[in-house]
């Protein structure tokens, strides 16, 4: 089915639970992705109705992660970046305190980048290294890094360009939890318990490294 009941879709959509019966549903996995037809109607207003976000889609005037839209039903993660050719503007997903999905105005350099967290690491023939990344990307990279660090990707390039290391000042956000949306500087690491001591607005919270990714 192209449609899931309003009141099943995820409590990370921003949108109300009363409306119309059903709403679309993502091509991706539902948990963790909203389909463009909702970030276009319901996030940004710039389309009216589905007809007019095909009709963009047909014309070619929307990138996802610097490649054309095929769907209005494809699906945008944590950190995607989302051009509107004909406007010149450019959004990345990102999550509000409440830990929903909110798009953020970037600069148009700025959309050629996004941060995923490194899930798996794996030594193949030839001494090569491969990165597995949470968004579904690997590499095969001479870059230095560790499991639950993450990368920096080039979109443009199809590259991870930079290792940003699960360490003692770097900055993460909560991705899963009760304390999903907050933001704060790792101030200490229990690899024992797999935890981080995480500042957020003067506040400390202790937090699973598997519900966070680093992103400075």
């Amino acid at each position: 089915m192209s449609h899931l009941k309003r009141q099943e879709a995820p409590k990370n959509w921003p949108i109300p639970r009363k409306g119309t019966a059903y709403v679309v549903k993502p091509l991706a996995e539902l948990s963790s992705s909203i389909p463009l037809l909702i970030i276009l109607r319901n996030l940004l207003n710039i389309a009216k109705n589905r007809r007019e976000v095909k009709r963009s889609v047909h014309l070619n005037q929307i990138l996802l992660n610097t490649k054309k839209v095929k769907d209005e039903k494809a699906s945008l993660s944590l950190f995607d970046t989302l051009s509107i050719i004909p406007l010149k503007k450019n959004y990345r997903v990102e999550l509000s305190e409440k830990g929903k999905f909110e798009m953020k105005e970037i600069k148009e350099g700025e959309s050629n980048y996004k941060v995923a967290k490194i899930v798996d690491k794996r030594t193949l023939r030839g001494k090569k290294t491969q990165l597995n990344l949470s968004d579904g990307r690997n590499f095969l990279s001479t870059i230095k890094c560790a499991v639950n660090d993450s990368g920096l990707i080039n979109l443009k390039d199809g590259k991870m360009e930079k290792c940003l290391p699960l360490k003692e000042n770097s900055r993460a956000l909560v991705i899963d939890g009760k304390h999903r949306g907050e933001a704060g500087i790792i101030k200490s690491i229990d690899k024992e318990r797999k935890m981080v001591r995480i500042e957020s607005k003067e506040t400390g919270i202790n937090v699973l490294i598997k519900q966070l990714i680093v992103i400075e």
